[in-house]
């Protein structure tokens, strides 16, 4: 085989790599991630069908791919003529494209193969943090449609939180008792007292917001990102500011599904 013959070879094999291969590792990881349920820390349980689906359909399309020979794939079935003044400025061109495809073909391998060889895992206290800037009111008017009519006993961090920062008529909500899991975050509230949170995604981490409440605990038994349970009453202040006044507190595990949707 002559070197010219390797060096086709060889940018054929980089480029099925950096197609199919690619995509075939994502669907593989995307797969196994659905088959053991841990799929859900990176999108919404509504979607895990779809994404396993389209996962099948691109696995069964790579070995369709594979069946063709090596290079058809990049075949145009034409030559590219160029003239002499042209191939100074063709050559460089294509040098830059190729540099260009290098780092871009570096960079997405270790972005599958992370995917493929590191645990998944859930987004970190030190994220919810980050985001907590954004806005805490995550279904803004439900109070308002559901106020004296819902059922408080399943809501979750996120609707607490939500009921917590936009009620109306907080004192309706006054002895409410919950039993809430979350993670510790630091509270911006009174002294003494600690933040129960949870990531609320919509359709996948990207757009993860995090909901918390405020509880009546010492912050210093609890670090920031330990999972516990808060069993407890609702109360309102003397402003209207509601809080969650524990009966018990302690640690859990972090739950399999650690988000809300």
């Amino acid at each position: 085989m002559s070197e010219l013959d390797r060096s086709a070879r060889r940018r054929a094999l980089g480029s099925r790599w950096l197609g199919v291969g690619l995509a075939s590792v994502i669907a593989v990881v995307t797969l196994g991630l659905a088959i053991t349920g841990r799929l859900t820390l990176y999108i919404s349980p509504d979607t895990v069908w779809f994404a396993a689906a389209a996962a099948v359909l691109l696995l069964i399309g790579a070995v369709w791919t594979c069946i063709l020979p090596l290079g058809a794939e990049s075949d145009h079935g034409h030559d590219h003529g160029h003239g002499h003044d042209e191939d100074a400025g063709y050559a460089g061109r294509r040098a830059l494209s190729r540099v260009g495809a290098w780092t871009a073909g570096i960079l997405a391998s270790a972005v599958a193969l992370a995917a493929l060889f590191l645990p998944p895992a859930s987004l970190s206290a030190e994220i919810a943090m980050q985001r907590a800037g954004e806005s805490t009111v995550l279904f803004a008017g439900a109070d308002d449609v559901a106020l004296g009519v819902a059922d408080t006993t399943t809501f979750g961090v996120g609707d607490w939180a939500n009921v917590f920062a936009s009620a109306t008529r907080p004192e309706n909500y006054d002895g409410a008792t919950v039993t809430l899991t979350g993670f510790v975050t630091p509270s911006d509230g009174e002294k003494g007292a600690l933040g129960l949170t949870r990531m609320v995604i919509t359709h996948c981490v990207i757009d993860a917001r995090p909901a918390s409440v405020p509880v009546d605990a010492k912050t210093g038994s609890y670090k920031t990102g330990d999972w516990i349970e808060v069993t407890g009453t609702v109360k309102a202040g003397a402003g209207g500011a509601l809080r969650i006044e524990p009966t018990s507190v302690k640690r859990v595990a972090e739950p399999k599904d650690p988000y809300e949707y």
